[in-house]
């Protein structure tokens, strides 16, 4: 194989760009991050630099909206991927302007990494978030730029910590809410899994001008099977509640952004199952855990995991007196007396993750 192509990471310090920036690095890519200035004195960014500065990424001072800067960040690599976020996904098209007076790119990767959007019908508000991810691939095309499309569809870390529940902080132990009949497969993919397989595409020719879809066997399962497999793990049998397509549709007119978007995506994936469909066909696309079946990707079931053993720590800490976990946990509970309901959740929140940290 030759040399490794130089990566730039637009929307790098994003939650998942981050990943994607990691994950470049630890494959022997020289990586570099397009940086605005606003972002280098953001305290809320500090250890995210930090970290991509022990890694050895190089950051690049500049701005999607500053097109001199851009064109002089991409003439630097041979690859950009990018990970902006939801609100900036039709600006794209400066990135693809900046591509192609640069001149010199062998791959760019929009901002995707959720539903295939040539491949999935949505109710609105999803409809015309899907569409705008669409334009940006007709832009991509009709510029001729070389481009890879990436479909990992849902994330782990946004819905497996809640199973899918609105607001709440944790996996049920006695009622769940299941939309439509459960049925449907989706997909859920480790946010660090989604980098790793997009990193490998980089340089693949069988991922040119295609969709990389990440659909590992351990990753696509329904609902129904999601909470078969939580009660296995917790020992438990839970209440479930199943929201009807009508009711469910009415639940996302009558809901606030981007409480709608997410009902609106999970009607595409639970109700109508846009995730799983259809059939890859090598026209189109190609499905990452066939193409690198040496990636060690985390399942669905392994996820889960951590949750059943955090919990585990937690009344383990109750039960045994002279221990550290056992003096947290008491000693929160002893000065919370006074506290709102919210605010001890909070607290006993950060306790837990102290525990599990252990």
């Amino acid at each position: 194989m030759g040399e490794k192509s130089k990566i730039l990471v637009i929307g790098g310090t994003g939650y998942l760009g981050k990943y994607i920036v990691e994950a470049s690095v630890k494959a022997g890519h020289s990586t570099f991050a397009l940086v605005r200035n606003e972002t280098l004195s953001d305290t809320t960014k500090a250890n995210i630099i930090h970290n991509f500065n022990k890694l050895g990424v190089h950051l690049l001072n500049g701005d999607m909206y500053d097109h001199e800067s851009l064109v002089k960040a991409i003439k630097q690599v041979d690859v950009v991927i990018s990970t902006v976020g939801y609100f900036v996904l039709a600006d794209q098209v400066k990135i693809i302007d900046a591509i192609k007076d640069a001149g010199n790119i062998k791959r760019f990767f929009p901002s995707e990494y959720g539903v295939d959007v040539d491949r999935t019908s949505a109710v609105e508000p999803a409809k015309s978030t899907f569409a705008v991810k669409a334009t940006v691939r007709r832009a991509v095309e009709a510029a001729e730029i070389p481009h890879t499309y990436v479909s990992a569809n849902y994330f782990a870390g946004f819905f497996l910590p809640s199973l899918f529940q609105p607001g709440a902080t944790s996996p049920p132990r006695d009622k769940v809410v299941i939309l439509g009949d459960g049925n449907p497969k989706v997909v859920i993919n480790k946010e660090d899994d989604i980098a790793t397989y997009t990193i490998r595409a980089v340089d693949d020719p069988r991922t040119l001008n295609k969709t990389l879809y990440i659909k590992p066997p351990g990753n696509t399962l329904s609902f129904n099977e999601l909470v078969s497999l939580w009660e296995k793990k917790i020992g438990n049998t839970l209440e479930k509640v199943y929201v009807p397509e009508d009711q469910l549709l009415k639940n996302i007119q009558d809901c606030p952004p981007p409480s709608n978007v997410l009902l609106a995506i999970g009607h595409a994936s639970f109700v109508k199952g846009a995730q799983t469909n259809f059939e890859i066909e090598p026209s189109f696309g190609v499905e990452a855990s066939k193409l690198y079946p040496d990636v060690k990707y985390t399942s669905v079931d392994e996820y889960l995991n951590q949750f059943v053993y955090c919990t585990f720590k937690l009344i383990s800490a109750l039960l045994h007196e002279n221990t550290k976990e056992h003096t947290y946990i008491t000693s929160f509970r002893y000065r919370n007396f006074c506290k709102t309901f919210v605010e001890e959740m909070l607290e006993l929140n950060n306790i837990m993750t102290y525990i599990c940290k252990q």
